[in-house]
């Protein structure tokens, strides 16, 4: 069989999923580490998706849930508060590609796709979003029908990255022979099971209960069994079974076995439950010694060799089925066009200042007041002429993930088309001259002196083209800040990088997917707790900035007001953290405001008028696209 020829060579990707290089799917676990997450997959990537989630939940407590590709595509909320972790071995299922257009569309945390394919129409698909990161972990050979090789790869460079993060001794064993079921190989467990599968296979029906940390082994099985049309079957966990489905052992005992997949907390239960079957009904145990990675492995390859000798006596290859044409149809039906995105709240602005207020659901959300203030602030936008905007830089004209990258073709376009038109442009950043090298790398000389930048979060402000003073004066608050830093890291704070620009700030950056609003509080009372003054202590998505004496964002706006004089009103701001201790709140405490992502809390500014899907930059390049350039230096913007 076909089928067994993929399952001589797991051993083979057993020892290349040892010796992958893991760092990557490492650190999106660590980011994801504070939040439950959700796994989407198919077939045997959902599988790998129940024991990424199975796992987060063991080491982190975070209760965690694997989905299917629909369950995003219909639902695309789920993914909107958790990281979002989508999976495809070969990436070319329609439904994986949809789904992560649809999760990056609405989720505001990471969203990452573990493949074994560099090229595939899923990483075309990721190539065109902003802000996804790609994990690829490359198979030389593709699996059959079934997935076999991909998900063992897959599986044990997840078990490896919850294992080391844990700094767990032997979390996987270093070859596949060491694997074992209650002390026996795979194999000699195997050689005792003959009399099971034959009754099993002439009943033509199996049911699998198992214990809930076994959750991935019990879902592919039936995945496997039902996939390649051998057996029907039946998953369910061990006391759901108690609760009616035993009435298949009262009335049908003819129809099916019973196959129970154990660890050593269930084991006494099971052996409780099995003494009451009828005795006519045969049952089997595959007995692990436990729910660690090294456990789970164990039972998804003796499973695989399982489906070997159930399809071996129904004579099938489940490695190379006649699929028919109307299966291969089903498979790539256009789902875009079958399936309506979800509809878009008319209550787009008033959402968002909701929920920056805390007044979620099921609070009242259709209250007057809010969107009267929404109305008012749109017409007072609308009609207003600017000949100003002031930017954010990290996530509202770049990539707000910590890769230090330019900005996109698109947004560069939109710049140059408002340069162009005279318009003066300003960019606020708590980044130094990182910012300053990009933009002058992606603006034409020619235009430079339209362009003012307030970098260190506008300790220094000056032209795109002005040299920034290396000699700096010190600070003693901001040196005592810096120690503080420094230990709160020694103690385990998940801290990458912490930056000292003095005189201007302490930048103190979190590790990837680490959410910067809660680490705001500990290095707040870190810093109270020695008495000093919280009021300077800003946050982005990835850090915490801690800011010296008269160092503030806004300080850029009274800049181009005076270099350009013009006034106030005409300048447009615009960022993507509005609300204190947001580092972009002095920006949308501008009378014209607009925010990318998080509002401003006060109700005549800093509205989020973007669709709520929009986000970062593509909230940035939805407002860009709206500004209508008149011939004598000026702009409107229509929302």
């Amino acid at each position: 069989m076909h089928y067994d020829l993929e399952l001589e060579k797991l051993a083979d990707t057993y020892d290349a999923a040892l010796k992958t290089d893991i760092k990557g799917i490492k650190a999106a676990i660590a980011g994801a580490s504070e939040s439950s997450i959700i796994g989407v997959g198919s077939g045997g990537s959902f599988t790998v998706a129940s024991v990424l989630c199975n796992l987060h939940e063991a080491y982190t407590g975070r209760v965690s849930r694997p989905s299917t590709p629909l369950e995003i595509i219909c639902n695309p909320t789920l993914a909107a508060a958790s990281p979002v972790f989508l999976i495809s071995a070969e990436g070319k299922n329609p439904d994986i590609v949809e789904a992560t257009r649809r999760a990056r569309r609405h989720s505001s945390r990471a969203v990452h796709v573990i493949t074994n394919r560099e090229s595939s129409s899923l990483m075309n698909c990721v190539s065109e979003l902003l802000d996804v990161s790609t994990h690829v972990f490359p198979l030389t050979k593709k699996d059959g029908y079934l997935a076999t090789n991909s998900l063992l790869l897959d599986a044990v460079i997840v078990a490896r990255a919850y294992g080391e993060l844990d700094q767990q001794p032997q979390h996987v064993p270093n070859a596949i022979t060491d694997l074992s079921l209650n002390g026996a190989s795979i194999k000699e467990w195997l050689s005792t099971i003959n009399k099971f599968l034959d009754a099993a296979v002439a009943r033509r029906g199996i049911i699998v209960v198992y214990s809930p940390q076994l959750r991935p082994v019990a879902a592919d099985l039936e995945s496997k069994l039902s996939e390649a049309a051998l057996l029907y079957c039946q998953s369910v966990d061990l006391r759901s079974f108690a609760h009616g489905r035993h009435l298949w052992l009262a009335d049908r005992p003819q129809d099916c076995a019973v196959l129970a997949i154990t660890e050593p907390s269930l084991q006494g239960l099971w052996e409780d439950m099995s003494k009451l079957f009828p005795a006519e009904v045969p049952t089997l145990t595959m007995s692990l010694a436990g729910a660690k990675p090294r456990d789970l492995i164990t039972g998804l390859i003796a499973q695989m060799h399982l489906i070997s000798e159930i399809a071996r006596r129904l004579g099938k290859d489940p490695g190379r089925p006649d699929v028919p044409q109307f299966g291969r149809d089903l498979y790539y039906v256009d789902l875009p066009s079958l399936i309506p995105s979800p509809d878009e709240s008319s209550l787009r602005s008033e959402q968002s200042k909701f929920e920056v207020l805390g007044a979620r659901w099921p609070s009242a959300t259709r209250l007057g007041l809010m969107s009267r203030a929404a109305e008012h602030f749109d017409i007072a936008l609308q009609q207003q002429s600017f000949r100003a905007i002031v930017f954010d830089y990290d996530g509202t004209l770049c990539s707000p993930s910590q890769k230090d990258r330019p900005p996109s073709d698109q947004i560069v376009s939109e710049l140059n088309r408002l340069l162009n038109g005279s318009i003066r442009i300003g960019v606020a950043s708590g980044r130094g001259d990182s910012v300053q090298k990009h933009l002058q790398n992606r603006l034409p000389k020619e235009s430079w002196h339209l362009v003012h930048l307030g970098l260190y979060n506008g300790g220094w402000i000056g032209a795109l083209g002005d040299l920034i003073p290396e000699e700096r004066e010190t600070s003693e608050f901001l040196s005592h800040v810096t120690r503080i830093a420094r230990r709160l890291k020694s103690l385990g704070v998940p801290i990458e990088q912490i930056r000292p620009t003095l005189p201007y700030q302490v930048s103190v950056r979190f590790r990837d997917g680490v959410q910067a609003e809660n680490m705001w509080y500990v290095v707040a009372d870190a810093l109270r707790q020695a008495g000093l003054d919280l009021s300077s202590v800003v946050r982005s998505k990835h850090s915490v900035d801690i800011l010296g004496r008269g160092v503030n964002k806004s300080h850029l706006i009274a800049h181009m007001v005076q270099r350009f004089n013009v006034d106030p009103y005409e300048i447009l701001t615009m960022g993507d953290q509005g609300a204190w201790p947001g580092n972009d709140a002095s920006l949308l405490e501008h009378r014209f405001s607009l925010s990318v992502d998080q509002p401003s809390r006060r109700l005549d500014r800093g509205w989020k008028m973007a669709p709520q899907h929009k986000r970062d930059v593509d909230a940035t390049l939805w407002y860009l696209e709206r500004i209508n350039i008149n011939s004598e230096g000026t702009f409107n913007i229509s929302t």
